[in-house]
């Protein structure tokens, strides 16, 4: 008996986590909570800072969009699209990337853009009844996410 379920594994995913930089500076929220409950007392300030700090952080990172190629369909956040209306992925870093974030985004594109993520995917949408002319998406690793989607077409 042959399987006809297609494979689930996804092709490729990235968590689109915050930069270090900004853990710290959402962490040191938890030293100004504790100098708010020193009054109380100096336990009840260190948990508390403690807390807070491990709280933000967490948040920060659990909220972070994921992208990702499963089977024939491209999920960035909470969007998602099949490959099938999919142009050519174009890949992009350095100057080229800050060129397709800045004066080269389309009106009518679809962006999830995150700063300190250098590298840029840029793929077009050939669906007629879709206002959206082409999705631009921040990845650390542009180039594995341009040949997922490629393999997805």
């Amino acid at each position: 008996m042959q399987n006809t379920a297609t494979d689930a594994r996804p092709r490729y995913r990235e968590r689109l986590a915050p930069s270090l930089w900004l853990l710290v500076t959402v962490a040191l929220a938890g030293p100004m909570v504790s100098l708010i409950f020193v009054p109380v007392g100096s336990t009840v300030a260190l948990i508390a800072g403690a807390a807070v700090s491990a709280l933000l952080v967490t948040a920060f990172i659990a909220a972070a969009p994921v992208v990702s190629v499963e089977g024939t369909t491209l999920r960035v956040g909470r969007a998602h699209i099949d490959a099938r209306f999919l142009g050519d992925p174009v890949a992009l870093t350095g100057a080229d990337a800050r060129q397709a974030r800045g004066p080269g985004l389309p009106a009518r594109g679809w962006h999830l853009i995150r700063g300190g993520i250098d590298g840029i995917v840029v793929v077009p949408n050939s669906d007629q009844d879709d206002p959206v002319e082409a999705w631009t998406i921040s990845s650390r690793t542009p180039d594995r996410l341009a040949a997922a989607i490629r393999a997805a077409r």
